[in-house]
């Protein structure tokens, strides 16, 4: 009998004309768990997608528990013990976090669904591997971190034993992504194999006992932990060092471009909402905002890019007051935002890649001519933003949906920078993207400074805050409990502020 639970070989797959998976090879032992790593389009997700049955292989074999799978679809996964948590929930925000783990397969007492029996079976899996859920609250009303233990609950209710992570701790605090890493070692030690998909190779290094990476839809290889380094990682996912540590400038500010003064905003969960909060962004420096996921974060860009109402207090752009203005008129003002949810906010995903390069400046010279879309300067508008940003694959005509998630943002983070807008908004952007990707944004909005607009950073990466950053202001359920220059922040003074705690002398 074969050591593996899942065994793939010689997989191609392709989307049109796009080849998404040239050469795939992956393999799963019992009990153990696997990272598959890769640049953003490097196949890993079309690969673990392959394998849960949502897209049909073109070629190849895939072997599950000795039994060769000629048809897969994702009922036939689930029914074969494969489970699979996506990088975006697959939850009803208005059903409870109970009525989400059981939809689908829900126990039945006579005509009616028996939700004693179900929250019996639920509370089992939450007291075997330590997930406390609150199974009475409604999805929109937990932290994302529990929106994912019930995401693992679901699969472990129908049967998984093999489970599938896409991308787990894109959206998590470190915090958060502490527990999933107990919960994942809990699920080891009980025979379940995992499948970790991710980019952050110090987290890959943590959790794995073997690590497979792909390059352009090519298998490149596996090797156990213990044989290798995040820096031999990097060389085999990209084909050469990466550099993430940003060369930065250290020029005088010039004036304010940006000004929050005793700013209140309303939220539906009471950490979030804004108290009082007030802070500046000058030209030519980047000022981060440090703070545990739902403290505020969110609702103050908001509150400045025009989204949500200011109920208290004023926002200045360039000296021009811009409270509550619709976010086309705080655009013209002179913003530029790169928002946390590209899908959400930062792109349509059914149309081209061209088109939302150029889609807030579509009325604009060279992209139209009075009532005339001038095409040719659009394309080679184009053409220009994908070589620069390195976005693949290069056709541009191609719908943004045919991207992966870090070739989508690297979409928005070159058309927010190349609009040279005297402030730039810059939320999570690097969530969810490669080490290549990362390097590209990161020394794209050291380069925005250095042309002189004043960046505002919001990242739950403290790393990116420290290295990005000439001044950090730290947030708390809605308020500032501290502010420092970067040189002398760490992550223990950092995180301190974080959790409402107070500066030492």
């Amino acid at each position: 009998m074969s050591e593996y639970v899942v065994s793939m070989s010689n997989i191609v797959k392709t989307f049109g004309t796009v080849q998404a998976v040239r050469h795939g090879e992956f393999n799963l032992k019992k009990g153990e768990i696997h990272s598959l790593i890769g640049e953003n389009g490097a196949g890993k997700s079309t690969m673990m997608k392959l394998l849960y049955g949502m897209y049909p292989i073109n070629s190849g074999e895939i072997i599950v528990k000795g039994k060769k799978m000629d048809r897969l679809d994702p009922k036939t996964a689930i029914e074969h013990g494969i489970g699979m948590v996506h990088q975006e929930f697959m939850l009803v925000e208005e059903l409870t976090v109970l009525e989400n783990i059981i939809l689908g397969f829900e126990p039945t007492k006579g005509l009616t669904i028996d939700f004693d029996s179900a929250r019996k079976e639920v509370q089992k899996y939450i007291d075997q591997y330590d997930m406390e859920v609150q199974l009475d609250k409604k999805i929109s009303q937990i932290s994302v971190g529990e929106a994912q233990r019930v995401e693992i609950i679901k699969t472990l209710m129908r049967g998984a034993d093999v489970i599938i992570l896409d991308e787990p701790t894109a959206v998590l605090t470190p915090q958060e992504a502490r527990r999933l890493f107990e919960i994942l070692k809990n699920l080891r030690e009980d025979g379940k194999s995992l499948v970790f998909i991710s980019h952050k190779l110090d987290e890959v290094m943590e959790i794995s006992n073997r690590i497979s990476v792909m390059r352009q839809g090519q298998y490149m290889g596996t090797v156990n932990k213990e044989e290798t380094s995040p820096l031999d990682l990097t060389k085999r996912m990209i084909g050469r060092e990466v550099f993430l540590n940003i060369d930065k400038s250290y020029g005088k500010a010039g004036k304010t471009v940006l000004e929050v003064k005793d700013v209140w905003v309303s939220s539906n969960k009471e950490t979030s909402k804004i108290r009082g909060m007030s802070l500046h962004v000058n030209e030519g420096e980047i000022v981060g905002i440090a703070g545990i996921d739902g403290n505020g974060q969110s609702e103050l860009i908001e509150a400045i890019t025009g989204i949500r109402k200011v109920e208290k207090g004023s926002v200045i752009l360039n000296g021009k007051d811009i409270t509550n203005f619709n976010p086309k008129k705080v655009r013209d003002a002179g913003l530029a935002h790169i928002p946390e949810d590209r899908n959400k906010r930062g792109l349509n995903r059914t149309m081209s890649i061209v088109d939302n390069l150029v889609a807030v400046q579509l009325d604009e010279a060279p992209f139209s001519k009075g009532m005339m879309v001038q095409k040719a300067d659009q394309d080679k508008y184009a053409e220009e933003k994908v070589k620069q940003f390195d976005i693949r694959p290069t056709d541009y005509n191609l719908p943004t949906s045919a991207l992966s998630g870090g070739n989508a943002q690297k979409v928005v983070v070159a058309r927010e920078v190349s609009m040279g807008k005297p402030l730039l908004i810059a939320s999570q952007p690097t969530r969810g993207v490669d080490v290549g990707a990362i390097e590209i944004i990161r020394n794209t909005l050291e380069k925005a400074k250095k042309e002189g607009a004043g960046v505002l950073l919001v990242s739950a990466e403290l790393e990116e805050i420290i290295s990005l950053s000439d001044r950090i202001v730290v947030i708390h359920e809605g308020k500032i409990t501290g502010e420092l220059m970067a040189s002398e922040a760490n992550e223990n003074n950092l995180g301190l502020l974080m959790m409402g705690g107070k500066e030492s002398k």
